[in-house]
């Protein structure tokens, strides 16, 4: 893989998996968003990875007027790079994932490389009360849920993105997954430099285990050579000892709210901002350098702040 020289610290600010009856500090609304992602892009991260959700009942929304409320000033108050998801919700259709990045023509865009069994109902277990009516059976749901991501989805959203000049974040939650990128790379859809963004601990993809990113960084240098980035990000407890190994590893990091609600054991984080100044102070304690937005987009081969739609 390409061993960077500076890290790139992602930060995915409000995600589609975590309710608002898990933690008050969890960004809704088109202001909270915008201001945790400002304030995490200050604290040294290069990309933003972004999500909307309904500002009355926090529920995940792929509608672009939603997302039209908060990057404009995201943009106007930082350089980060802006990665918009097309994950989007549990259940949503893929012209529902893709609105948002169709229409604003991102610099990047995060595209899941596979479908699988995600399940997510454990965490309704862990919670007495709820402020809203749909967070139960949202989380219950994913028991009998395949989070869909097709070769045709995935050719689609490839093509379509593509044409806009978007780059993407190919996330990757299998060993499986990476097969598909390269499948995808053998047929001239998806360009190097290719920024593989491998994830653990998600119930139904490979698990948070160290031999498991040895793996599929392993299977990643096999299949792709020097032509691709790793970074990695790992649900809950996992997140900050997954990160910091894939720095070791020679690799990039992503933190933030989306990921865990935690900046240590027993502790809600207040803030992505908190948990993007905690994996800077643990990289620089260890004589990393943090890539400025700038130097990812160099690295990663965007076409640049001002060639987006907003």
């Amino acid at each position: 893989m390409k061993k960077a020289k500076k890290v790139i610290i992602t930060c995915a600010v409000t995600g589609s998996i975590h309710t608002p009856s898990m933690s008050p500090h969890l960004p809704i609304t088109p202001d909270e968003i915008a201001d945790q992602a400002i304030a995490a892009a200050e604290a040294g991260a290069a990309m933003l990875h972004l999500h909307a959700r309904d500002p009355a009942t926090g529920k995940p929304d792929q509608s672009p007027e939603l997302f039209a409320q908060f990057l404009p000033r995201i943009k106007q108050h930082s350089d980060a790079i802006i990665n918009i998801t097309t994950g989007g919700g549990l259940g949503m259709t893929l012209d529902q994932r893709l609105a948002p990045a169709k229409w604003a023509q991102p610099e990047v865009a995060s595209m899941n490389m596979g479908s699988f069994n995600f399940n997510i109902s454990g965490a309704a277990g862990k919670l007495e009360t709820f402020k809203h009516d749909w967070e139960k059976p949202y989380l219950n749901m994913t028991q009998d849920f395949i989070l869909s991501n097709t070769f045709s989805q995935i050719e689609r959203g490839l093509a379509e993105l593509s044409a806009m000049g978007t780059r993407f974040e190919f996330e990757c939650y299998d060993v499986g997954h990476l097969y598909n990128l390269a499948h995808f790379a053998d047929r001239g859809l998806a360009k190097p430099p290719f920024f593989v963004q491998s994830i653990f601990g998600i119930l139904g993809g490979i698990g948070a285990d160290p031999d498991n990113l040895l793996h599929m960084r392993m299977i990643a240098d096999r299949l792709f050579g020097d032509d691709y980035y790793l970074s990695v990000l790992a649900a809950g407890r996992h997140q900050m000892s997954f990160v910091t190994m894939s720095a070791l590893l020679g690799g990039n990091v992503r933190v933030g709210l989306e990921d865990s609600l935690y900046a240590g054991r027993g502790k809600l984080a207040t803030s992505n901002a908190e948990q993007v100044a905690k994996i800077r102070r643990i990289l620089e304690e260890l004589s990393f350098e943090i890539a400025t937005p700038d130097e990812a987009r160099a690295m990663i081969q965007t076409k640049g702040r001002d060639n987006v739609a907003f």
